[in-house]
């Protein structure tokens, strides 16, 4: 069964309705001028996706231009740690490194069938913007990557490889000069060319129908992850499965096939930052209220009169004072368990898996390892961690550190 004939079938209390709501979460919450192209979107995208030629053509990318499937691999010296089964999904080597180029790949074949000619995104640790300009140029169209100011500074490798496939990386300087605001200089661009841009959104926010398109090309994760697992273990369910969460395409795509399957626990990770209340984390979960944010109603951290919290993580992709509405109706329903992580306990797990598998991981990812230190589960238990990017581009981030948490 493929990917999007499968996710069509998965009508459920966790899948988006017609008005594209969550539960109470998501919709599209958008500016006048924007309503014809995010309508358009609505309409077509299932249809889109449904389509053989698409279909082929997605299916066909995926394999000899990504490379996918991507193993999922029994770690097994991490295992006898932590006394249980513990699989990895290597997202991290895909083309590009980490799971991005799954979505952008889809969305740019979307793009191209409703005869767009230009491409703008947003990207906090760049993998996302590596993932867009990589498919921009194997299509021969333009693209624009908004990122904040300070990301630019912390993710310089990545900021290099964009520009070295053609993209332009425009800086966001206002407000905290990250992820958020790098979205907000999105929007602004797309509001101001509504007739041939389209808006490359890297993960599970935004206005339906982004959340659900972006899920949908990320679900060929867990899909894969069901019949490799029956290959390996017998069974196509394991018990847990974790994922960071920031705006949490990775964990999306990660859960989407077990999503009915309440036999598997699912674990969405955090960023605490320095601490859940020190002022300076992304732990939404804990601190947000619902709310209204790029588009669509979901947890966010905003004061009382509703204005925005800046949020903080050692790990630019994390660093987003929101949640996709898909994430936050799981967490909100009791589907899914949310773990906070501070950037001390992300960097420990980032050093020590480095050590105990040969595995370096993205400061992102890092966090979803360090979870296993919180958890409560069996010897007999088998867990799937979603290894969603790899650390190259984190590593300034680490040499700095290394004194401190190398052992």
């Amino acid at each position: 069964m493929t990917n999007t004939q499968y996710a069509s079938k998965t009508a459920s209390a966790y899948a988006v309705n017609e008005q594209g709501y969550y539960g109470e979460f998501g919709g599209a919450f958008i500016p006048e001028m924007l309503h014809p192209n995010v309508e358009e979107l609505r309409r077509t995208y299932l249809e889109l996706m449904r389509d053989p030629s698409f279909e082929k053509e997605f299916r066909d990318l995926l394999k000899n231009y990504v490379g996918r499937p991507t193993p999922l691999y029994l770690a097994e010296r991490l295992s006898e740690h932590y006394k249980a089964k513990i699989y990895l999904k290597r997202e991290d080597l895909n083309h590009t490194g980490a799971h991005k180029i799954n979505n952008t790949i889809g969305q740019i074949l979307v793009a191209k069938r409703l005869g767009k000619k230009r491409i703008i995104a947003e990207t906090g640790a760049g993998q996302h913007g590596v993932a867009t300009a990589t498919v921009c140029a194997l299509m021969g169209i333009e693209c624009i990557v908004y990122m904040g100011e300070v990301d630019i500074a912390r993710q310089a490798p990545n900021v290099s490889r964009m520009r070295m496939l053609g993209t332009e990386v425009r800086p966001a300087l206002s407000g905290s000069r990250t992820l958020k605001d790098a979205t907000n200089e999105a929007i602004r661009d797309w509001i101001n060319n509504p007739e041939d841009t389209h808006y490359i959104i890297g993960s599970v926010v935004g206005p339906h129908p982004y959340p659900d398109m972006v899920a949908r090309f990320q679900s060929v994760i867990s899909e894969e992850m069901k019949w490799q697992l029956k290959e390996q273990e017998g069974r196509e369910n394991p018990d847990i499965i974790i994922a960071c969460v920031g705006g949490g395409s990775n964990a999306a795509g990660a859960y989407y096939h077990y999503l009915n399957n309440l036999g598997t626990r699912l674990i969405a990770v955090e960023a605490a930052g320095l601490g859940i209340h020190s002022g300076e984390s992304a732990a939404t979960s804990v601190l947000g209220t619902k709310g209204v944010i790029h588009g669509s109603r979901t947890l966010l951290m905003q004061t009382d009169d509703g204005q925005i919290i800046e949020p903080y993580s050692i790990s630019a992709g994390l660093d987003y004072p929101g949640i996709g509405p898909l994430h936050a109706h799981l967490i909100d329903t009791g589907r899914a368990e949310a773990i906070s992580i501070t950037d001390e306990e992300a960097m420990k797990s980032a050093f020590f898996l480095s050590r105990i598998e040969g595995i370096i991981p993205a400061l992102e990812t890092a966090h979803a390892f360090a979870a296993l230190d919180h958890l409560e589960y069996k010897s007999s238990d088998v867990i799937i961690v979603n290894l969603s990017g790899r650390g190259d581009k984190d590593l300034q981030t680490y040499i700095k550190e290394f004194d401190k948490y190398a052992m």
